[in-house]
Parts: C-alpha cells; structure tokens; sequence
C-alpha cells in the first residue's frame, strides 16, 4: 500500500532554500503542434473570465443534476444507490426506496419521508432522483465525459453489450450512447453513439426509428440491434457518488472530538507529518493527517483545511474534519485506496496499467486543476506525489498546504520559501512569482513522471544544476525507455514556455487529454437508415 497523501521524493536536492537574485534567460520557442486529430479546439491561453470549463455540472459536486419544482407537494425522489444512515438527523434507504420530498433548499443534504417506513429525516441529494426521470434511470450516467465512459465499460466484469447513457459533451439537446463491443484483432473496445432530439421531444439513432422517449429507445435496442454493433445487454454498474461530509450535522460545523477517530495503521509521512489509514466512528474508512509539532502553526494548517473544505470537485480529494483544539492536529480527508501516484506508478504491474490509462489520469489530473484555474486557485505544489489514486484508476489532487486564494494572475511567496525546485517554474525560482502557469509548467513535469512510471525528473541531475540548465534553455528530452507520443512531448514542451503567458490553460489541457484519440477510431458512429 502507498502513502495515501503527499510524500516528497528521498532526493536531499529535492528542497532547496532559494533566494532572489538569479537571472533567468528565455528558453525554447514553442513548437509547432502536432498533426493528431483534436476534436476540441480551443485557444491555448484563453483567460476563462466568466466562463464554465467543461463539464461544468458533474465537475462541481454541489449542482444537482435535475432540478426539481419550486413548490414541494407531492414531490416524490427514488434512491439511486443503497444508503446507510450515520448520525441520529439522516434516514437510511436502499435503492429503488420512495421518498416524499418536504425541503431541498440545503446543497447537500435534502429532508425526506420514507414512504416505507414513514422516518423522516436528511439523505444525501445525490443518492437520489425524482421518481420516474431519466436520471432514476439505472442505465443514465449523466455528465461524464466519453473517456470516462470507457473506462467504466471496458472494466473486465462488463460482457459485451454493456451500455450507458449519458449527455452529450458537444449537443446541450443530445445525449450519447456507448456500448462494449468486441472485435477479432481489435479485442473490447467502446463504441458511441449520438441520440439526436426530435422537435416533438422525441429521440432517434438513426431517422427510421423514432421514439417517443429515452426509455423506450432503450428498450427496443435491448430487444434488437437495429443497426447497432450489439443489442443492448445490461447496464454498466454505476459508480457511488461522494459525500462531502461525514454526516449531516458536520456540513457546518466540522471540529470534530479526537475520540471518534481510529488510526489504524501508518501509511507513511507527508509535508508536515505523517498519513494514517483509520475509521470515523469505527465505520467510515479516512485518511488522517497529523500536524508534526513545531513544523508549522496550527493557524496555518487550519487555512490549509479551509481551503481545502471551500472547494468542490470530484478530481480534489474532500476534506471531511478536523481535530485542532489539542496536540497533535488531525485533519480528517478521503481515504484512496491505492495511495499516492507516484508509489501507484512504481510499484504497479505495468501490464495492468497501459497508455490508455496514463491518458486517463492525465485528463482527470488537467480537470481538477482546470477547476483550480476558474476558481483562481493555484496549488504551488502539484507532482505525482501529490495526486491519489482510487479504485478504478480513479485520480485525485491533494495536499494545498502551499497554495493561497489569489486576487490577481499571481502570488508572491516571501523570500527564502523552500519549495520543490524539479517541479518549479523558472519565474517561481527566480522572482516567487507563482501563479496557475507555473502550476501549468509542474504538469508539465508530472507528465513526464506519468509516462515514465515515476521516474525522477532531470535524471542524474541535482536541484542547482537543474536551476542552472533550466536557465540556459535546457529542456528533459523525450525518453528512449518509455513511450511516449511526439505530440505529447511537444505538450510538455509547451508547458515548459519561459514565457508563463505562451503556456495552455488547463481547460485547453483537460480538453486535449479527455480528447485523445489512442487509435484512429471514428468518435461516434451513424446507423444507418
């Protein structure tokens, strides 16, 4: 088991103590980008503004995903997954449970009467739908993109035939259907599929076959292919949504007593302390962090927490609670089962973790960090070590102990900070300039310790030196012992601009990852009239 929180590499170079001084010449020009196939374009360095980022319903947790009436009477939801009660104040259910609607004017946590058992009291929102809508649907995923609609399908438990449906990233009006298919010589891969909208309301593949609504599509192609590559067998399991607090009392007020929490086992040391694996209440499983004494004050590891507690993304690991009031502080987070990446990438079978899955990772490390951007948010510290993994591949960013909330395009740290010089930004180095490029250049080097399964960045080279190359436009070469795309390098090399304004925004990288194409695969296929 890995670390499950930041662990800083053994290198002694990895820190050093830098002050201002040294200068800093411009390095490479940007390289032509490569001819691969993007179907998202966009402007590398738009400013977002207003904007939303993709996906912008399932990436913040706190939007539901339908929106029910103002008025309450008779609103009816249905449980979506099974739910075990944890304080006196919530409501136990199972999945296809019915529940009376009385308040959902909390984001998180909605009041309900069981219509079973007649209790009323909080569910968490996400758990459940309004009763008879396509989001009660077993079959509907909603807002996810097609890469991670892959992933899901093409787990080994799912026979061909599997499908989902989920909303189209390009129609605001259409949904996308994929299905698990095999083929001789190409093995099991995913196919995709546009439901396109009739004025009426109603849904179609293909012209000849319409219907009235999306359940009744689905029904008839899980009797007959009609044109499909397979007729429609089951639906992909679908994943348990987070919960973003221990219980319902904690959503507000999230000191915690010591006393209710396990450690059970050490996981390993992070920035300023040390990772334990342990339970809430001997029941919920958490990752705990302690605050070594005299490393940092507590005020300062608090903020870190309210940070952390502020924002919302199914790509940050959730900050559940915390234990300040005595020694040492605990902060209370998600637990990940497969520890920090960069022990994920050392220690793994390589044959159970092949490109497609590092294009995974990459697409959902640039989509949390697109979040941060929009929030203008900058992490000062992103490398695989501070990146966890789940179940399923599933990657999530941790450990903001050095980022600050940012009024203008930087922050400017006081001179003499230690920060990680193989993952620093040139400005950062020399001026303590960091701002959301400089988090851009650090992707750019986890890249590089993605798609060479950990390896250290600059082999063989000492945190000096490195600030020394860096400086005289030296740039990592593309590996000759991992594989690693021309178009990718030349994305690395991007990131790594002297000028922070000529790097991609991380929406420009979260597009271009969720995007890439590994074979040359047509996106989504037309059935014929």
């Amino acid at each position: 088991m890995g670390t499950c929180c930041s662990r800083h590499s053994p290198d002694p170079t990895h820190h050093l103590v830098l002050h201002h001084g040294f200068k800093i010449q411009d390095s490479i020009d940007v390289l032509n980008k490569g001819s691969s196939e993007v179907r998202y374009v966009a402007e590398l360095n738009r400013q977002h503004g207003t904007a939303s980022i993709k996906r912008h319903g399932v990436d913040i947790i706190r939007t539901p995903t339908s929106t029910l009436h103002s008025s309450l009477h008779g609103r009816i939801v249905v449980a979506v997954y099974n739910y075990q009660s944890r304080e006196m104040s919530d409501v136990s259910f199972v999945k296809g449970d019915r529940m009376e609607l009385l308040d959902d004017s909390e984001p998180d946590w909605w009041r309900v009467r069981h219509l079973r058992t007649n209790e009323e009291g909080l569910i968490p929102w996400n758990f459940v739908a309004e009763e008879k809508s396509v989001e009660s649907e077993d079959w509907f995923f909603g807002k996810i993109s097609r890469k991670e609609a892959e992933k899901l399908l093409l787990s080994e438990e799912n026979q061909r035939g599997t499908y989902l449906v989920r909303d189209s990233e390009h129609n605001p009006n259409g949904f996308s259907l994929s299905v698990k298919d095999w083929e001789g010589g190409r093995g099991y891969h995913v196919k995709h599929y546009k439901i396109k909208s009739l004025d009426n309301g109603g849904y179609y593949i293909a012209t000849n076959q319409t219907f009235s609504s999306l359940p009744e599509l689905i029904s008839a192609y899980s009797k007959n292919s009609l044109g499909l590559c397979h007729v429609l067998a089951r639906s992909c399991c679908k994943p348990q949504p987070q919960i973003w607090d221990l219980g319902p009392n904690l959503r507000d007020q999230w000191e915690i007593d010591r006393s209710e929490i396990q450690l059970i086992r050490k996981l390993g040391h992070g920035n300023f302390g040390e990772v334990w694996y342990g339970k809430w209440r001997n029941n919920i499983e958490v990752a705990v962090k302690t605050l070594k004494q005299g490393s940092m004050s507590t005020q300062a590891f608090l903020q870190e927490a309210s940070i952390m507690k502020k924002f919302r993304h199914d790509r940050l690991v959730a900050l559940y609670a915390v234990c300040s009031k005595d020694e040492p502080v605990l902060i209370i987070q998600e637990y990940m089962c497969n520890g920090s990446l960069l022990d994920f990438l050392r220690n793994c079978d390589s044959k159970y973790l092949q490109f497609g899955d590092l294009i995974y990772i990459a697409a959902q490390v640039a989509s949390g960090m697109a979040y941060l951007e929009l929030k203008q948010l900058i992490h000062r510290d992103l490398a695989a070590r501070n990146v966890l993994i789940g179940e399923n591949n599933m990657a999530k960013i941790c450990d903001f102990g050095l980022a600050r909330i940012i009024e203008d395009d930087e922050y400017c740290p006081r001179q003499g900070t230690r920060f990680p010089v193989k993952w620093t930004a040139p400005e950062a180095i020399v001026y303590g300039r960091f701002s959301i490029k400089s988090d851009v250049w650090s992707f750019g080097i986890l890249l590089m310790e993605l798609f060479t399964y950990g390896q250290v960045p600059y082999p063989g080279m000492h945190g000096r030196e490195v600030i020394e190359q860096v400086e005289h436009g030296y740039r990592m070469p593309k590996p000759v012992s991992h594989f690693i795309p021309d178009d990718i390098y030349r994305l690395m090399l991007l990131c790594w601009d002297s000028d922070p304004d000529k790097r991609p925004t991380f929406e420009f990288l979260n597009h271009y990852f969720e995007d890439f194409t590994i074979t040359s695969e047509i996106p989504y296929r037309e059935v014929s009239d």
